[in-house]
């Protein structure tokens, strides 16, 4: 029997804290607690630090932790340092490295529209292709109007009809569009929505569900947008005022319909939820087809589809450009994507890198034998690049860009002797820049306010059940510029406990009221 993907409680917490993250609601979890004491010698450092770890209610987890002065190259403090361990988010990392490297902050990539057949007073007699090429910002922030602007573009240059079909192309890259490793109850929710080279609305919807006015009515129910996911069968009903909520979704893996079943109570507010689209492409082309439209231009055909593994080189090979939409620069992709740690930028990005590295192998002649897809493309870059800094494969596993999976796996050695090489390369500023500040912004916004470490600690989260992470930079109170990572794995909390995250931001505002001298 295959395994359902069901949104019950544990799911429904999760997409509640990204829902809370993404529209700016402080978290239940901030930190509240009074600052640390100074530290002034990595004794006294790794006493604190210990006495924090080696709490009872961490009895049963696994903790790695390695910190180390980026001015004098010493280990200031280490627990467990080699023990490979899941790092959740903090994987974008490894990820966002091999960006800066290989592709660059100043890089872009473009979605195009391809003419396939000949112009003849204003008609194309032939398909129009809208050619994703992996930006996954299309159709968000100043590319909100891509699709109107592609239609200007086509009116511009005299074209009113189309008389073969609009395709939407997302066979750029080549492989499934899940990660390695995604769990299959993920991928429901917008935080694991396929990673497509044709992208819109960072492929995800939103259902709002309205109870009706009277017990026995049946619920609202809205998606948006409409096609997001084919089809939507409710059997939501309402409930008696006053009594607990029963929402429950699902989607079978691979399937086009969405079951939307239980209770909501009259009068309650509308609820929202973030969904993973089925076939993003689909959107896109939809919505490339109304541009026209509102263009005065008549398509004739019908909005069609192609995906790998099928094949698009030949008619590819025969078409024109008529017109463009650039993305934004990879560095400013990388910083949405760290800040809110959003994983298909991180997982688009890892692709885009794949393109150039399958582009370079064959160009020179290195590419193995055999098939490989554009995200194995991007791990075999970063391999690469890990052999270069001097991290061997037994220390760092990465089996895709985002962290969402849980075949990842590293030690807190491999992450910061990462982000000791980082430190040390051209685009340090820009990498540093880019990780959520406590106190201040992204994922870190409503972390560690208050403390030492508000607008000093530079870091990328990492969150999974059972795993808690947080790895990046911090200027101690004695000046000295420090890596860190703290991986926590196997954590199962007491009822009441604390969230870990309090633990890890403990540990990081004590790096930050350290007074000794590198």
């Amino acid at each position: 029997m295959p395994i359902l993907a069901t949104m019950h409680s544990s799911f429904l917490r999760r997409l509640a804290a990204l829902l809370c993250l993404a529209l700016g609601a402080a978290p239940a979890f901030a930190s509240e607690a009074p600052p640390p004491p100074d530290t002034a010698t990595p004794a006294a450092l790794a006493s604190r630090i210990d006495a924090l770890i080696d709490a009872p209610r961490f009895a049963g987890a696994d903790w790695g932790i390695e910190v180390v002065s980026l001015d004098t190259g010493r280990t200031l403090y280490a627990h467990r340092v080699d023990r490979l361990l899941e790092p959740a988010s903090t994987a974008k990392l490894f990820t966002a490295a091999l960006v800066l490297e290989k592709l660059g902050a100043g890089g872009h990539t473009t979605t195009r529209l391809l003419g396939h057949g000949p112009i003849v007073r204003g008609r194309l007699r032939g398909s129009l292709v809208l050619y994703g090429m992996g930006d996954p910002t299309l159709g968000t922030g100043d590319s909100a109007d891509w699709a109107d602007r592609l239609a200007t573009q086509l009116a511009a240059r005299g074209i009113r009809r189309i008389d073969g079909d609009l395709v939407a192309d997302d066979t750029y890259f080549e492989g499934p569009p899940i990660g390695a490793g995604w769990e299959v109850g993920d991928l429901l929710g917008a935080f694991a929505v396929p990673a497509t080279a044709l992208v819109v609305q960072e492929n995800a919807a939103w259902l709002t569900i309205t109870p009706g006015r009277t017990a026995g009515d049946a619920a609202d129910v809205v998606l948006d947008p409409p096609i997001a996911i084919p089809d939507l069968s409710s059997r939501l009903l309402t409930a008696a005022a006053g009594s607990a909520p029963d929402i429950n979704l699902y989607r079978a893996p691979g399937g086009d319909t969405l079951y939307a079943f239980g209770s909501v109570p009259a009068g309650d507010a509308p609820t929202r939820y973030h969904l993973a689209m089925t076939d993003p492409a689909r959107v896109a082309g939809e919505q490339l087809r109304e541009a026209l439209e509102r263009h005065g231009i008549t398509l004739r055909g019908r909005v069609r589809v192609l995906h790998w593994p099928q094949e698009d080189s030949a008619y590819l090979a025969q078409a024109v450009e008529l017109g463009a939409v650039e993305s934004p620069a990879f560095g400013e992709i990388l910083e949405r994507g760290l800040k809110r740690s959003q994983n298909l930028y991180l997982q688009n990005l890892l692709q885009l890198a794949g393109v150039q590295a399958r582009t370079l192998a064959e160009a020179d002649g290195t590419a193995p034998v055999g098939f490989l897809g554009t995200g194995a493309w991007g791990l075999r870059a970063l391999d690469a690049l890990l052999a270069q800094i001097g991290i061997a494969p037994t220390q760092a596993r990465l089996t895709e860009g985002s962290g969402l999976s849980r075949q990842n796996l590293v030690t807190a050695s491999a992450m910061v002797r990462l982000l000791q090489y980082v430190a040390a390369r051209p685009y340090a500023a820009t990498l540093h820049d880019d990780l959520p500040v406590a106190g201040v912004d992204g994922s870190l916004v409503a972390r560690m306010r208050g403390t030492p470490a508000e607008g000093d600690v530079h870091a990328k989260t990492g969150s999974m059940t059972g795993v808690s992470a947080l790895a990046g930079y911090v200027t101690s109170a004695g000046g000295e510029h420090l890596a860190f990572a703290i991986l926590l794995n196997h954590d199962v909390p007491p009822e009441g406990a604390p969230p870990p995250s309090r633990t890890l931001d403990a540990i990081a505002e004590l790096l930050a009221t350290y007074r000794g001298k590198p």
